[in-house]
């Protein structure tokens, strides 16, 4: 089987990498955005379990030319459906498209509805099919008139991992944390601290990375109700990464942070019980002003306000100069900030010596990079 794992711009190298850890076969970057690799059920529920920069995993039906809607209709309808989909699927259609012919996402949806209605109809019998029974989400993308057909095995996005109920001011979606962690210098082996630390998103990330916690362990996927998933597979997965977390929970930890705002320092203390991780990440009501200098090498890695969503732009500025004070105190640490303030850097003091491009929702975004003293 084909699989695609979709990924917002800039993620796609570290998808990329997490699926190599996974043993993946035939991994390729997609123009379109994302990343395809080949294997069973078990291999695509595997990297719904374990992506942590990945939106969702789709399982690719078909691809081709798709120049007019008849194209569209008789390309889907030859898709063999029924091997997929059983009598009483139900099965919504999302459609998105770009630089085609066909660019009315709402006719292609109705167009690919009635050739997998038609082709099912045929095969069961029905003149209407129920659609009482369990989601298949299928996806179609049109880019550069080829048509992609996806099960989207997903369901929820993966960046739900289950311990955010309540949100911050301009929180940090779960997959953006994952890859600014990721994309740090930091290594679980050394001290990590979040001085603007909010609901606690980053830390709650960079614990999972250390413990070797399964993103997903604690959802389900909507692949899990698809009847040619094999159950004991999956469940044998979910099993092994649990069993993975439960070694990795005896290793050191030195993660902590703090924030300004005693709400957000309460909902950070929500959030990592729902992570399973109460205990072990200490979390405070701190000015970062204030935080004492440290010694031996670690990293800070925030997410402050960027002068957008959350306060103005002269608080933003403030805050980077407080930042670029916190690691003059501490020069052996490195610091990684994301923001999307051009002038971040001249506020901080200083130039980053690395950068990456993200996007923080529609904002585009920068991951700074300051290297401490000693490199890590």
């Amino acid at each position: 089987m084909r699989w695609t794992a979709a990924a917002a711009f800039g993620l796609e190298g570290l998808v990329k990498q997490d699926l190599k850890r996974l043993g993946m076969l035939r991994i390729a970057p997609l123009e379109t955005g994302g990343v395809s690799f080949e294997g069973g059920p078990a291999d695509g529920f595997r990297a719904n379990l374990w992506l942590r920069t990945a939106d969702r995993i789709f399982l690719t039906l078909d691809e081709f030319k798709a120049l007019s809607f008849d194209a569209l209709f008789e390309g889907v309808r030859a898709i063999p459906w029924e091997d997929y989909l059983p009598e009483d699927a139900s099965f919504p259609v999302r459609a998105q498209c770009a630089r085609s012919c066909l660019m009315s996402p709402s006719d292609c949806q109705a167009i690919v509805k009635k050739a997998v209605a038609d082709r099912l109809g045929a095969r069961y019998g029905r003149l209407r099919m129920p659609e009482t029974g369990a989601e298949f989400q299928i996806c179609v993308s049109i880019h550069r008139d080829t048509a992609r057909i996806d099960l989207n095995s997903s369901g929820d996005a993966l960046s739900r991992r289950g311990y955010r109920t309540w949100n911050a001011e301009a929180p940090l979606r779960e997959t953006l944390a994952a890859a600014l962690v990721l994309s740090s210098p930091w290594r679980p082996r050394l001290p990590l601290y979040d001085p603007c630390c909010g609901g606690g998103t980053l830390l709650i990330e960079a614990a999972f990375i250390a413990l070797d916690r399964a993103p997903g362990l604690k959802r389900r996927f909507a692949m899990e109700n698809w009847p040619f998933v094999p159950v004991r597979e999956c469940t044998n997965a979910r099993d092994e990464a649990q069993a993975r977390f439960s070694e990795g929970w005896k290793r050191p930890l030195d993660i902590g942070g703090s924030d300004i705002d005693p709400d957000a320092i309460e909902l950070a203390k929500r959030h990592l019980k729902q992570a399973d991780l109460q205990g072990r990440i200490p979390v405070r009501v701190a000015d970062l002003r204030q935080l004492p200098p440290r010694g031996d090498c670690g990293a800070y890695l925030v997410n402050p306000p960027y002068g957008e969503r959350l306060g103005d732009l002269k608080c933003a500025r403030a805050v980077a100069r407080q930042l670029g004070a916190l690691q003059a105190r501490s020069p052996k640490w490195s610091l990684t900030a994301i923001t999307a303030d051009a002038g971040f850097e001249k506020a901080y003091g200083g130039r980053a010596d690395r950068k990456r491009r993200f996007y923080n929702g529609r904002l585009e975004c920068e991951t700074l990079i300051f290297q401490g003293q000693e490199r890590i």
